[in-house]
């Protein structure tokens, strides 16, 4: 609109001044916020029929040009405009066509988290399934006097999770559910140890490790997903956060080895990095279609440690709260973290345990087969 209104503009300087005068257009570049602005010209002295043909022209190029860009500006989220958002893309998201919208606020309460979850206009239905981490003691999981109440906000919530793989105080049913009741969760609502019957699988389209995931038996009880993650570094992954969460954390002890070994069943330690974050990845987009639009993602950036919490001794954060940050898109969200994180002043530790593990790479991998889009807006609710 911007365009069109620049050229009806000079087509009305054009007949009332025929000796000539300067126009200037700005044009939206597509991409993270660069513009282009063509410098003032005199115009040549021209008739009156000459003037009229050529701004007609222009305003017919300038219609095809709408037909084929997108028209919206965004800034580039990755560096100091972080906070503005990034890129754009024509997908269609659950906020409408457009860039995946990601909400975020700095205020890391119980009303904080309530009121960015309320900015999605969520109405879930049935079964309603929160998927949080339940944390190894001594870790930085989700506490219940943040979460307590947007959980007890859904009719019946059931907190689901699965057990882990490798060892711990989580790694059978009974330690687990104890774990969930040393924690808080059993206090706020029903705990489901999804993977306590053992496993059910889900068809991977479009992967590259991975035809199945293999997730708790119980992951099919639920009508709705709310996952709620605590974003932080991982010793393996690099990160973790809504991608993370949706498949290691959706994924039966099963699942999780073969996540770990990219599919080929062999060590979980000492398989192909990248084949395990690109597992991830799949694991999560099977997830993702199965739910068919019935899943939103919130990731609490707090206690931002390098070490995840199935870490019961993780190294003591050596940055700043961040806030709260809800999108339908799982690896907008997780970009847009990683956006922040790269932008503090106080994030090298982070950034370099990220890097360590090409943790990005599981985002490029998840852009790639259709989970989500590492292009997004970024939109404070303070």
């Amino acid at each position: 609109m911007r365009k069109r209104g620049m050229l009806l503009l000079t087509l009305l300087l054009a007949f009332g001044l025929l000796s000539g005068c300067g126009t200037e257009e700005e044009t939206s570049s597509a991409g993270a916020g660069e513009t282009r602005t063509a410098e003032e010209t005199p115009a040549p002295e021209v008739t009156e029929e000459e003037t009229e043909e050529e701004t007609m022209e222009e305003i017919e190029e300038a219609e095809e040009m709408e037909e084929t860009e997108s028209g919206s500006e965004n800034a580039d989220s990755r560096g100091e405009d972080v906070a503005a958002g990034a890129g754009q893309n024509t997908e269609t998201t659950a906020q409408g066509t457009g860039d995946p919208v990601v909400y975020m606020t700095a205020d890391i309460s119980s009303e904080g988290l309530i009121a960015v979850y309320e900015t999605l206009e969520a109405s879930p239905t049935g079964n309603i399934a929160v998927k949080l981490s339940t944390g190894e003691p001594g870790s930085n999981y989700l506490r219940t006097d943040l979460i307590g109440d947007l959980v007890q906000s859904f009719e019946d919530p059931t907190i689901v999770e699965c057990n882990t793989a490798y060892g711990g105080s989580r790694a059978n049913t009974a330690m687990h559910y104890q774990v969930a009741e040393n924690h808080g969760y059993t206090a706020i609502a029903d705990v489901d140890i999804m993977d306590e019957n053992g496993s059910m699988t889900l068809p991977v389209t479009g992967g590259s490790n991975l035809t199945e995931n293999y997730v708790g038996a119980n992951f099919a009880n639920y009508d709705y997903y709310v996952v709620l993650s605590h974003f932080k570094g991982h010793s393996m992954a690099g990160y973790g956060g809504a991608i993370k969460n949706i498949s290691i954390g959706i994924a039966s002890s099963e699942g999780k080895s073969h996540i770990h070994s990219g599919g080929t069943g062999g060590s979980m330690w000492g398989g192909d990095q990248d084949a395990f974050l690109e597992s991830m990845a799949e694991a999560g987009k099977s997830v993702v279609d199965y739910l068919d639009g019935n899943i939103l993602y919130i990731n609490v950036m707090n206690r931002l440690s390098v070490d995840c919490d199935c870490d019961g001794n993780p190294t003591e954060p050596d940055m700043h709260d961040i806030g709260i940050l809800a999108s339908y898109d799982p690896v907008a969200l997780d970009q847009a973290c990683i956006d922040l994180v790269y932008a503090a002043e106080d994030g090298a530790s982070l950034v370099e345990r990220i890097e360590s593990r090409n943790g990005l790479h599981t985002l490029e991998h998840a852009e790639a087969i259709g989970l989500g889009s590492r292009t997004y807006e970024l939109v404070s609710i303070d």
